[in-house]
């Protein structure tokens, strides 16, 4: 394996100056630094990881902490986002380090990893308003990206813009004419769910439309609480029955597809549904039947986001320049229809 010393004496120049210019140090010249980097590869040197983190202050690895909670260990798309940032990562010469955490304290692991200086940064998903795991890190210094991000964020983020898929959500179906849409909402706590809510009753609003308590409902994201909470509206436990569902993942709508088929109604024509797809691959929604209406913006799409902005943070990038929102795709299918006039009949409010 070439050593610094070999690449010094192909190009004739001190071993000194090929190691500033592999660690990346200023007062080399542009020319110098691409010779050395194009030598080191031709000659096939690996750097000492150890060596160099002594010399760059990084390791080059990252961590990401998986709390093993009910929802996270249902999240059907999580392997696909493991792989996808690994590659992303490893094109950028940064491994990522996974860890499935078991502690009750959020913050246990971070602590750890953030006591044995092992990581340079972290990869954080789903947060939360008040998230303790940010607070730590940010009074820690430490580098971290968050695949989501709470309201007036102060740290680098990827996030879709959760609010903007509510809104396309409920207008297109306010749009065909529902009057009595109902939204199955995420876990309450986290910050997606408390934005798609926001665009929810905001577009129930500017329009019009009655939204009693009962029709925004909260919970796990998962099939069995799709099926439980559509069933109980469905069959007009507390009011007429929604003309439209709104769902926040594609399980939720599986959940309702079920619940529909086993008291006998028909989507569209009883019920149309809606959902946000995340393109979880065990849940395609082009595969539903009927095909499902969703606005969309696949998990795997946030991997080289989130690689390169954590990169361009370790680089020293300032985080104003890293807080990327998207907008989902609205993409109108199968499972949602236009109602006649006889049919937009609202929920009566209450008096």
């Amino acid at each position: 394996m070439a050593t610094i010393k070999d690449i010094a004496k192909e190009l004739g120049i001190s071993p000194a100056t090929v190691s500033r210019a592999l660690n990346g140090f200023p007062e080399v010249r542009a020319e110098t630094r691409k010779l050395v980097q194009e030598t080191a590869a031709t000659l096939g040197y690996k750097p000492n990881q150890i060596a160099q983190k002594l010399v760059s202050g990084r390791s080059g690895m990252v961590g990401m902490i998986l709390s093993l909670g009910p929802a996270q260990t249902s999240a059907a798309g999580f392997y696909e986002i493991m792989a996808g940032l690994s590659d992303h990562l490893a094109d950028r010469d940064v491994d990522l380090v996974f860890h499935a955490a078991t502690a009750t304290d959020p913050v246990a692991p971070y602590r750890r990893f953030v006591s044995k200086n092992t990581l340079d940064g972290f990869i954080l998903n789903a947060p939360e308003e008040n998230d303790p795991r940010i607070a730590f890190l940010e009074e820690q210094k430490i580098p971290f990206v968050v695949h989501g991000a709470t309201s007036n964020a102060s740290y680098a983020f990827f996030d879709i813009d959760n609010k903007s898929v509510a809104v396309d959500g409920t207008n297109l179906l306010a749009d065909l004419g529902h009057q009595r849409i109902a939204f199955l909402n995420g876990p309450q706590n986290h910050a997606y769910s408390k934005a798609r809510a926001e665009g929810y009753l905001e577009v129930m609003e500017q329009r019009g439309i009655t939204s009693p308590d009962f029709a925004l409902q909260y919970g796990s994201g998962d099939e069995n609480y799709g099926y439980a909470a559509s069933l109980a509206l469905l069959t007009e436990r507390t009011a007429p029955r929604p003309t439209a569902i709104l769902c926040a993942t594609t399980p939720i709508a599986v959940g309702v597809y079920r619940a529909a088929k086993d008291i006998g109604l028909s989507i569209p024509q009883d019920v149309s549904v809606l959902a946000h797809d995340d393109a979880i691959p065990q849940f395609r929604s082009i595969n539903f039947n009927p095909t499902l209406s969703v606005t969309r913006a696949p998990f795997r799409d946030a991997c080289a986001p989130l690689a390169r902005i954590l990169c361009d943070l370790l680089d020293g990038t300032p985080i104003k320049d890293l807080q990327i929102r998207q907008r989902a795709e609205l993409i109108v299918r199968d499972s949602t229809k236009m109602l006649q006039e006889s049919e937009r009949i609202p929920w009566q409010p209450k008096h």
